[in-house]
């Protein structure tokens, strides 16, 4: 017991002098470069340095292996489809399979119970354009919801699987435009609060490798509000549920939004996903095995975001160090020229006389 301690301490004291070198090092090189006529030269090639070597150390990365966990046969992945919702309560459900999302969608409010979709990092790469075409959803019985029952209603046409997920193919584009895919939603929500958690998903898909999503509507009210020729209903709240499996430690985030004009900071709006569940009547996640469903779920959503930042700065710190660990020479090599070049500069400003 005792050996191993001092191995311990005598790393973590390494540690730290090397945390140390570091700082220090940033700090003098910082400090000389506003002095040395020649230091925007060197840090230009210090940059390009270390830039070449984030690539190479980036492959080395656990973290960035998505693409080959996505190779690996799928009998040893977690079933797909793990976004789909079971519903735990009797409602009008037509279910319908998109090229990008799955939506259950409800007749008699005109919307959608939910709409899943999972959304990849490769997905995310997608340069489809943006359409603006809102037509019916060809599939549904008549009447058909129409672009116009939204027109001066006060209200977006507030998507739910966002055409922004969905430019890596053009059928997948022109679907998430079918008005099954759309809810009435407040105009400042939709383009603000709404708008930025759908690219935090984006950047976490481009993170992660793989995000699972499903969101949708909520009436509190028995006899909620309607618009347009075909009374489609109002919702009262949106609810959005993430989850991010491809990490050691899963992780599950609630999101409940009322629809009205509001702007503030998203973690506002995070509950833990059970707590989505109780309020929405569905079983979000169901494929999980069911001790690491309870535990993700239950979770608090502040603490499963702060997760995904803290995973973030390890792996941005991470990287950094393992630069350093490869690159020491190259380092001390630049270094080692700007103090000679600092050394020469002030020889040359402050001559020694007397000599």
């Amino acid at each position: 017991m005792g050996k191993k301690k001092r191995s311990s301490s005598t790393g973590s004291l390494k540690g730290f002098i090397l945390l140390l070198l570091i700082l220090g090092g940033g700090a003098y090189f910082y400090q000389n470069q506003q002095n040395l006529p020649e230091a925007k030269e060197l840090t230009k090639e210090l940059s390009h340095t270390l830039e070449k070597a984030q690539k190479e150390v980036a492959q080395r990365l656990p973290e960035r292996s998505q693409d080959e966990t996505a190779a690996q046969p799928s009998a040893n992945r977690i079933s797909s489809k793990l976004e789909i919702p079971v519903m735990l309560t009797k409602r009008e459900e037509i279910k319908l399979q998109r090229t990008g999302y799955t939506v259950s969608y409800n007749n008699f409010y005109k919307t959608p119970n939910w709409v899943a979709w999972e959304l990849t990092r490769q997905e995310t790469k997608g340069s489809e354009e943006r359409k603006n075409r809102f037509v019916p959803d060809p599939d549904l019985p008549e009447p058909r919801v129409e672009h116009a029952n939204y027109t001066r209603s006060g209200y977006d046409r507030g998507h739910m699987a966002p055409a922004a997920d969905m430019k890596w193919s053009k059928k997948a584009m022109e679907e998430s435009f079918y008005m099954s895919n759309i809810c009435p939603q407040n105009q400042k929500l939709n383009r603000d609060d709404w708008g930025d958690l759908e690219e935090l998903c984006r950047s976490w898909a481009r993170k992660y490798g793989t995000v699972h999503i499903a969101c949708g509507p909520i009436y509190d009210k028995k006899q909620p509000k309607r618009i347009g020729e075909h009374q489609v209903a109002v919702p009262d709240r949106f609810f959005k549920v993430v989850l991010i499996y491809n990490r050691k430690s899963p992780i599950a985030m609630g999101f409940l939004f009322d629809n009205k004009a509001h702007h503030q900071a998203l973690d506002k709006y995070m509950v833990s996903v059970d707590s989505v569940e109780k309020v929405t009547g569905m079983d979000f996640f169901s494929k999980l095995p069911d001790n690491v469903e309870n535990r993700i779920e239950a979770e608090y959503s502040g603490t499963a975001f702060r997760k995904v930042k803290a995973g973030r700065n390890f792996g941005s710190l991470l990287l950094f160090l393992v630069f350093v660990f490869f690159n020491t020479k190259t380092i001390y090599r630049a270094m080692q020229r700007i103090k000679v070049r600092a050394v020469s500069y002030d020889l040359y400003c402050h001559p020694v006389i007397g000599f």
